[in-house]
């Protein structure tokens, strides 16, 4: 039973490290579009948010 153990604890560390790496490249993602959509999609005063859910609605077609 020692051995299966230590495969379980080994396998919960691969999980770990794995969310851990996940968690970097999705924030560093996220920074990225931010900065995208603040220097090229969002009107003057517009927050990142807004313009998101505007083009969100513009690419949505007409119901």
């Amino acid at each position: 039973m020692k051995m299966a153990k230590s495969k379980l604890v080994k396998a919960k560390e691969k999980v770990v490290a794995f969310e851990k790496i996940e968690d970097t490249v999705v924030g560093g993602y996220t920074k990225i579009e931010d900065a995208f959509v603040v220097r090229y999609l969002a009107k003057d005063g517009e927050r990142i948010e807004e313009a998101e859910e505007r083009l969100k609605r513009k690419r949505e077609p007409s119901k």
